[in-house]
């Protein structure tokens, strides 16, 4: 196994988990297997009890893991399934050290940082490194490893020892250090400093790490001079000096280190030049140069509680992006307080209430996203009602499919105090519930988490077309709460109908409105499987819906199913594995490759037993 280890320096926020991801995908792109590790120096277990404003979404994975959000760029990049063991925090490590010092297993030795913490790192990263991620057999050729925060926190002193430890005792052609560093441009003199970066690597190097390669975010491309001063002081060769200057979107750094050359760095520490071909981001190329050159608008207005801070969304976002330049879109997403629509902010404030209604009538299509807690919930409902009675695409999300839920008892059912037992445990028409099986005692790792199948039960339904009339769909969970069942009756009597179920058929996991144009909720989060080159049918769905492309979607979508469900069962029909589940038919248009067949016929994957999957749906190897 080869390592990669990325750090950072001088300031937080320079996009370290986003080079930990281009340096994945250019190794991958030589034809290596890939995995990644984040470690995250703070005491959480996981990130699953933190606000979003404290940290950015929680990403959740296959295993129900709840983890920082660069997994979510991981994923995305280099197209691989993690796990929870695949995000390493304080709190775990020293979870595990007292759970062992509790056996015994230390036979009556002080328990120490070092070496018993440090130990624990080293360990952790082995085994992690070792769990296949990409749908083959046997560990990856490469592990990536990021280590959160800034070099010089206290928090991460540990961390920084025992990746010390780790880089000696693997040796020399194993571990490659790429140091992610800031050269900021002073607007009075307009000379890029490199002072910052050589105080940066003194103290890195003080610690026990020495890097093999800089790489320097700057406003633009380092100078030769400058390079050739930090080359001097920080002891790291010219070419192994990188610049991961200002660019339009994310998608063009992977192609900035290749230009620079940074694969062959990094492959000449790891000794394997001889082993890896020239890198191949033909495809990732030309999607990043679509991205660029779209300019035919989408609006969609992102109706939420966390909007101050735009990680919160960020899956989403990045979904939505996805979808949007398959679509050929320019995707403009139009920030709604949801707070703002309701009507004491009318009272309050007048000019925010008039303008958060103004962006919500100005866009092509409405999301509502997940969330918790009672802060906004009756602007979402107010939302979802628009959408609902001016026929505008609506997508809901976990949250924002049961406040579709709720809205539609209110104003169809005309059961006016209807709500959620999270914002109302008393009220007499419940609509949605605490689950049975949820704890109310304890937060993390408690709600029904990862990815869980939903059986379709209305062939002939949006959902099931975009999805490429799949019969059932493995999807990524986060919720404690629950559409009542008992309920579902009245509901569906009135319009509602309720498409998706879980494999009981009384939890609700999609709901459609078959009247309206295009209006589903879903209680699970589809963005969590999006990728630049596979968007989520849903979101496909919805931007198709906002820039009224949807019927050519659903149409296409059948005939590649049909296409599909005909070459299977002619046994001439090759597949592209997914890790979630995307599988695309290889004698196709390669623009359809993996759109609409999203998570169906590979759900084999999603760590189910061979008694789930129906018999003529066999498991395919790739």
């Amino acid at each position: 196994m080869k390592y990669v280890l990325v750090t950072g320096g001088v300031v937080s926020g320079l996009g370290k988990g986003v080079t930990a991801s281009s340096i994945g995908l250019l190794l991958k792109s030589c034809g290596l297997r890939v995995t990644s590790i984040k470690i995250d120096p703070y005491l959480n277990t996981d990130a699953g009890t933190m606000s979003p404003f404290e940290h950015g979404e929680v990403f959740v994975l296959d295993d129900g893991g709840e983890v920082d959000l660069d997994l979510g760029n991981y994923e995305r990049f280099l197209d691989i399934t993690l796990t929870r063991d695949n995000n390493i925090t304080t709190g775990k490590i020293y979870q595990s050290v007292l759970e062992k010092e509790r056996k015994g297993e230390y036979l009556g030795k002080t328990v120490q940082v070092v070496p018993h913490i440090t130990d624990a790192i080293q360990e952790w990263i082995e085994r992690a490194a070792m769990i296949p991620v990409d749908g083959e057999e046997g560990p990856a050729d490469v592990c990536v490893i990021e280590l959160g925060g800034t070099i010089g926190d206290i928090e991460s002193m540990p961390f920084i020892e025992a990746l010390g430890q780790f880089s000696y005792r693997v040796g020399p052609g194993n571990f490659c250090l790429v140091h992610v560093s800031l050269v900021p441009v002073l607007n009075v003199v307009g000379e890029q400093k490199t002072k910052p970066t050589q105080h940066s690597v003194r103290g890195l190097r003080g610690l026990g790490l020495t890097p093999n390669i800089l790489a320097c975010r700057s406003t633009k491309a380092l100078e030769d001079n400058v390079k050739e001063k930090l080359s001097q002081f920080c002891h790291v060769p010219a070419e192994n000096i990188v610049t991961l200057y200002d660019v339009p979107n994310i998608w063009h750094i992977p192609l900035l280190l290749r230009d620079q050359k940074a694969h062959e760095s990094i492959l000449k520490g790891l000794n394997l030049l001889g082993t890896a071909r020239e890198p191949d981001l033909t495809e990732w190329t030309a999607r990043t140069k679509i991205y660029d050159m779209l300019h035919d608008p989408v609006k969609i207005a992102m109706v939420g509680k966390y909007v101050g801070l735009k990680d919160s969304y960020l899956s989403v976002l990045k979904a939505l992006l996805h979808a949007s330049v398959y679509h050929r879109k320019k995707l403009v997403v139009e920030w709604v307080e949801a707070s703002h629509l309701e009507d004491i902010t009318a009272e309050e404030d007048p000019e925010t209430f008039k303008a958060a209604w103004n962006h919500l009538k100005g866009a092509d299509g409405i999301l509502v996203p997940g969330g918790f807690g009672d802060r906004g919930v009756q602007g979402k409902i107010l939302a979802a009602k628009y959408a609902r009675e001016s026929n505008v695409p609506f997508l809901g999300i976990c949250l924002g499919m049961q406040i579709a839920v709720i809205e539609y008892a209110r104003s169809v059912l005309g059961l006016h105090n209807a709500n959620s037992a999270e914002f109302d445990p008393k009220t007499p028409n419940p609509c949605v519930i605490f689950m049975p099986e949820g704890s109310k005692t304890h937060m993390g790792g408690t709600m029904r988490l990862g990815t869980r199948r939903t059986y379709v039960k209305a062939p002939d339904c949006k959902s099931a077309k975009l999805y490429g009339d799949a019969t059932f769909v493995d999807e990524r969970h986060r919720h404690r709460y629950e559409v009542n069942p008992d309920m579902i009756s009245k509901l569906e009597s009135a319009g509602m109908s309720f498409v998706g179920r879980d494999e009981s058929g009384r939890r609700m996991e999609i709901v459609e409105l078959p009247s309206h144009p295009f209006f589903i909720g879903v209680q699970f989060h589809p963005e969590f499987k999006s990728r630049p080159g596979k968007p989520s049918a849903l979101f496909s769905g919805l931007i198709a819906a906002s820039c009224g492309q949807l019927d050519s979607l659903l149409n296409k979508s059948s005939r590649v199913s049909k296409a599909v469900g005909s070459e299977m069962s002619n046994g001439k029909a090759t597949y592209k594995g997914h890790q979630n589940g995307n599988y695309s038919n290889g004698g196709l248009n390669g623009s359809l490759n993996g759109v609409y067949m999203n998570v169906y016929a590979g759900t084999a994957r999603h760590k189910t037993s061979e008694k789930e999957i129906e018999p003529n749906k066999k498991r395919v190897r790739h």
